[in-house]
């Protein structure tokens, strides 16, 4: 196979579009094509060998993720864990409804005392009204 050149067709992955889309070739480097261009949408970018970049998936948000699943039913694991040891010992699970309320009760701590810079003052009474005359 021959070198690549400037202008030349090639396959790769395009960052705009996220597909493997013709380009153009833009640089090259080394015998091999450093920048291309989507013959589609027109945006440069590096040559990616036809490859999608990795997912942005955060190892410590997914942890973080992990934990709040685990607080907000963490019967879950224990249940998971039970059904494997022993299928007939099921414990009595309490519905997730349930189980946040009771966390939401055990966690909201008590209201705090207004302060009483400004007292509310009595309305005065309603003035009768009059009769429409006829």
């Amino acid at each position: 196979m021959r070198e690549p050149r400037l202008g030349d067709d090639i396959d790769d992955y395009c960052v705009r579009c996220k597909r493997i889309m013709n380009h153009s070739i833009v640089s090259v480097v080394n015998a091999e094509p450093a920048k291309v261009r989507c013959r589609i949408c027109h945006s440069d970018h590096d040559f990616r060998h036809e490859q999608a970049p990795p997912p942005k998936v955060d190892a410590r948000k997914q942890a973080l993720f992990n934990e709040v699943l685990k607080k907000a039913n963490p019967m879950a694991t224990a249940v998971v864990e039970d059904s494997v040891e022993d299928a007939a010992d099921e414990p009595e699970e309490l519905p997730i409804e349930t189980a946040l309320e009771e966390e939401a009760v055990a966690t909201v701590a008590p209201p705090a005392a207004e302060p009483k810079a400004k007292q509310a003052k009595p309305k005065p009474a309603a003035k009768p009204k009059a009769k429409a005359r006829k």
